[in-house]
């Protein structure tokens, strides 16, 4: 099932952050199903009230716009001339339950993984700043700080154990 399944790390340079969220665009998602952007969207509108706006979302024009701007979409005519929906995890979570075949099925899955896998990077990197932010505070310069990890690095560390 996994060769089927796309790659996590090409469903991760899908997902974008609007209005505070991570989320993944419709013809992104259209794509991954191997389906028409307009037949996913007709599917939502049909099951709208699956989709409540913590789910998904309709882009503002700006919105739109930005994500021109930014490279993310190459035009505004490449929308076929409408906004595109925003989908937040739970919204691609619900996706499952409109649109119903084995690729589906197979494709939700790896993008659930992937939002976890995101989720715990996010951790990570605000953890490690957090510590770079506790460490910066006790040392005047930066050279103060690396030579005291290297310092911490180079004590022999204690045997465990009879002697």
């Amino acid at each position: 099932m996994d060769e089927i399944a796309p790659k996590e790390e090409s469903l991760m340079n899908r997902n974008y952050v609007i209005r505070g969220e991570k989320i993944m665009l419709d013809f992104d998602l259209a794509m991954l199903y191997e389906t028409e952007t307009r037949t996913l969207k007709q599917a939502v509108k049909r099951n709208l009230r699956r989709f409540p706006e913590d789910f998904m979302f309709e882009l503002t024009q700006q919105e739109a716009k930005n994500l021109v701007s930014q490279f993310v979409i190459p035009s505004i005519k490449s929308l076929g001339g409408a906004l595109p929906f925003a989908f937040t995890e739970q919204g691609v979570a619900m996706l499952s339950s409109v649109l119903k075949s084995e690729k589906a099925i197979d494709v939700n899955i790896s993008i659930m993984r992937t939002f976890v896998k995101l989720r715990k990077l996010s951790f990570l990197h605000k953890e490690i700043f957090d510590r770079i932010e506790n460490l910066e505070g006790g040392y005047e310069s930066l050279r103060d700080l690396v030579e005291s990890l290297l310092i911490q690095e180079t004590k022999p560390k204690r045997r465990i154990g009879f002697i």
